[in-house]
């Protein structure tokens, strides 16, 4: 069973670096299987293509316009993402909803999506989360963490936490 779990977002720009800066507190706090793959996609596009190919369990972590509070951590899964990626998902131009149309033109798409999405505060240049998203950063890592263990993948905190 091959999983990734996806950190999509700028940086340079605030609260868009929420997807990248869980990806990296999920990769700092626990040991993964060897199954599980983490990929800090920044703004990247169709070069992830290979890497998302023919998976079992595809999880997501991005910024969301979905007018909702800012913070709010919002689950999008099964039939609402193709719906949901209708409009842009999120402010950069990763071009998840080309990457995905192309998967499955190809017959590759992964068996499941999950995307775990923030609603931003700031989009402005700036390289620090604001405190409102950069609080939920680890609900989302539990979340993931919650996600991958329900599919059977063994993840454990990792041996600095245990000390």
């Amino acid at each position: 069973m091959r999983a990734v779990v996806l950190g999509i977002g700028n940086t340079i720009l605030s609260d868009e670096a929420a997807g990248v800066r869980a990806v990296e507190a999920l990769e700092r706090d626990y040991c993964l299987p060897p199954a599980v793959q983490l990929i800090d996609g920044g703004t990247s596009g169709m070069e992830m293509i290979e890497d998302l190919s023919d998976l079992d369990f595809l999880l997501v972590f991005d910024v969301v316009l979905t007018g909702a509070a800012p913070g709010t951590v919002v689950t999008i899964e099964g039939d609402a993402i193709p719906v949901f990626f209708r409009k842009k998902l999120s402010p950069h131009q990763i071009g998840l909803p080309d990457v995905l149309a192309s998967l499955e033109l190809l017959d590759a798409m992964p068996k499941e999506i999950v995307v775990i999405g923030v609603e931003p505060v700031s989009l402005e240049l700036g390289l620090e989360m604001t405190p409102t998203v950069a609080r939920v950063v680890p609900q989302v890592v539990q979340m993931a963490v919650a996600a991958l263990r329900q599919r059977g993948y063994a993840v454990a905190p990792a041996l600095a936490e245990l000390a």
